[in-house]
């Protein structure tokens, strides 16, 4: 439950200093402000001005220059860095073709001279100088400080970006209790087909990095992305759901910690006990406590940590399961499943019905839920084309792992699989489900301090600073805010994971509410904005570098309607897709919601309950 994608995936610590940023007056972890000013540096990100045609002129020059960047010295080196939390020096950053970095304690600290500008050799930049262009926007920075700042925290490659895909997105514990929904041939082939579709969907926000974001225009996150096809609405829209989503996922790291700690806490002999409820408030006050840390430039190695711990339980669980039998009380408890044979199905298992089958679907949706995280990784990437190389890689491993696991622990278990799959681990074997449990309590330790700490600043930054104009963070004012808001925030996600103690129904109403959005509806629908809008531009229209200004001969929807017709069997392909997205989204949230109540009407399971449902 603690994928890294589904808590926080944004501005993953292992990549640099992001997280510190998010919300303080600096506002972007990527730009250095050159005149002193800050908060005018940040609203290149918002200004509503700058014209969709200047955004693909400069990616342009971007996409080309990118092509004569080096990145030989930092491939499977590379990966073995990122794998054991090793930061690169200023000596391998400056092989690659970007100049040494010097303190990124403040954005402001970075070099004044660094590689050649977007796209350009010396003798363009040479000639640059004289021609007409304004050597400074219109917020006063110059374009030479934009490109030495954007290029000199642009290191990472595509191995990088396989390993971190991998290990963010990676988190196969629902993978069985989702395949005993809906049988080994359905589960596998519904796994394998979102997994396809998730690489789809990320192949469409590359292509849309790849045409929109610049050194002089870059890209920090989805809402940017957002905000640069449809406009501002999309931008809050998209930040919104995403703050929302991280906050269910903290209540589903309370609940599934506290199911873990509660079972822990039985001891060998099952004698031992702690209230369900008191074992959620002890990972919350966890939680709140090591959130209070509002730097974590030099933890990202725990992030790494987590990644082979969450490794060693995989393992286990799928050995453990095949030696002793399941756990009948958790799953009496939890899915009113009367003890019995182990039973599996190879097509839609007999006394389930559609709504099981959805429930089951959503989990799928969850397992792949890390689109939110792939416009940072290509924001950190030195050439964002190499992009779909790690994506393909990432995606097939993930899918091999998924089915993996899923028809193993399934196999062992059939109707009995749990959710987690780790607590579905006997009390006869005590030790494996305290292994299991000790772990993963770390690891949700851990998530607690990287990605609780940037879920609260994500929603600080995008909905408390963006719509009511807080302070920033780094302010006096902002850090006494921090102090309030940890507590808050955790205590309200304590609320819904103490009020829903069923993580498979609420885990499958998040993965239809927002991960699902991110991952299979939002994509192709950014997609066909991107190309009306690109389509839509004639020979003789565009941008103009010398003069700065737009030719356009027509606008609004005949120009809309122009562009769609140029791709007319691509676009329609994918609105039949964003429809057919939203589709199942509803149905996921439907399904959901009424398995919960169910759940509550035929188990002994209450809101508030002593009783652990995992037995």
């Amino acid at each position: 439950m603690t994928t890294f994608a589904n808590v926080g995936g944004v501005a993953d610590p292992r990549l640099g200093n992001e997280p510190d940023y998010i919300g303080s007056s600096y506002d972007t972890p990527t730009h250095a402000p050159a005149k002193g000013d800050v908060r005018r540096a940040s609203l290149v990100y918002t200004d509503s001005s700058i014209p969709f045609e200047e955004y693909l002129w400069w990616a342009g020059k971007s996409r080309e220059y990118e092509k004569s960047l080096s990145t030989s010295s930092t491939g499977i080196q590379g990966v073995i860095q990122m794998m054991i939390g090793q930061k690169k020096t200023a000596k391998e950053d400056h092989i690659i073709g970007v100049p040494p970095k010097s303190g990124l304690e403040q954005p402001s600290a970075l070099p004044d001279k660094a590689a050649h500008a977007d796209g350009e050799s010396p003798n363009e930049k040479s000639s640059r100088a004289s021609d007409s262009s304004p050597q400074t926007d219109q917020y006063g920075i110059s374009h030479d400080e934009w490109y030495n700042a954007q290029r000199a925290v642009r290191t990472a490659t595509w191995g990088s970006v396989f390993y971190l895909i991998t290990t963010d997105i990676l988190g196969p514990y629902s993978v069985p209790w989702a395949i005993s929904q809906m049988g080994y041939g359905p589960g596998a082939a519904l796994y394998i087909v979102f997994g396809l579709l998730a690489a789809y969907s990320g192949a469409q926000l590359w292509k849309q990095f790849c045409g929109l974001d610049s050194t002089k225009y870059p890209l920090r996150n989805y809402g940017d992305l957002a905000f640069r096809i449809y406009g501002n609405w999309a931008r809050i829209l998209t930040n919104v759901l995403q703050s929302f989503q991280f906050f269910l996922n903290v209540a589903l790291l309370i609940e599934s910690n506290g199911q873990g700690l509660a079972q822990m806490a039985a001891g060998v002999n099952g004698t031992g006990y702690i209230c369900f409820v008191v074992a959620e408030v002890v990972f919350m006050l966890c939680g709140f406590l090591f959130g209070q840390i509002r730097t974590l430039q030099r933890l990202s190695w725990l992030a790494n940590l987590a990644v082979w711990l969450n490794v060693i339980v995989i393992i286990m669980t799928m050995v453990v399961t095949n030696v002793y039998p399941p756990n009948y009380a958790a799953a009496l408890t939890t899915y009113n499943t009367p003890k019995g044979p182990v039973k599996t199905s190879a097509y839609w298992p007999e006394g389930l019905g559609l709504q099981d089958h959805i429930n089951g679907l959503m989990q799928g949706v969850f397992s792949y839920g890390g689109a939110t995280l792939f416009t940072e990784l290509l924001a950190e990437m030195r050439r964002p084309y190499d992009f779909w190389k790690g994506l393909i890689c990432a995606e097939i491993f993930i899918i091999c792992v998924y089915i993996t696991m899923g028809m193993v622990v399934y196999s062992a278990q059939g109707q009995f699989t749990y959710n987690p799959a780790y607590q579905g681990i006997p009390d006869s074997a005590y030790a494996w489900q305290t292994l299991g449990n000790a772990i993963t309590f770390v690891t949700g330790i851990i998530a607690a301090l990287l990605y609780g700490n940037i879920g609260v600043k994500v929603l600080y930054a995008s909905v408390l600073r963006d719509l009511f104009h807080f302070p920033a963070l780094d302010q006096k004012a902002g850090k006494w805010i921090w102090v309030a808001v940890i507590p808050i925030y955790w205590g309200l996600a304590f609320v819904v994971a103490a009020a829903i103690p069923q993580v498979s129904n609420l885990s499958a109403f998040v993965g239809a509410a927002c991960i699902l959005q991110f991952s299979y509806t939002f994509p192709p629908i950014l997609m066909v904005g991107f190309n009306c809008q690109k389509d839509s531009i004639r020979p003789e229209e565009g941008f103009d570098p010398s003069t700065g200004a737009v030719v356009r001969h027509d606008s609004g929807w005949k120009r809309w309607a122009r562009g769609y017709m140029q791709k007319w069997h691509i676009n329609t392909l994918d609105v039949i897709y964003f429809l057919g997205a939203l589709s199942v989204a509803g149905l996921g949230i439907y399904s959901s919601v009424i398995s919960m109540h169910e759940t509550f009407a035929t188990t002994t399971l209450t809101p508030f309950t002593c009783v652990n449902p995992a037995g």
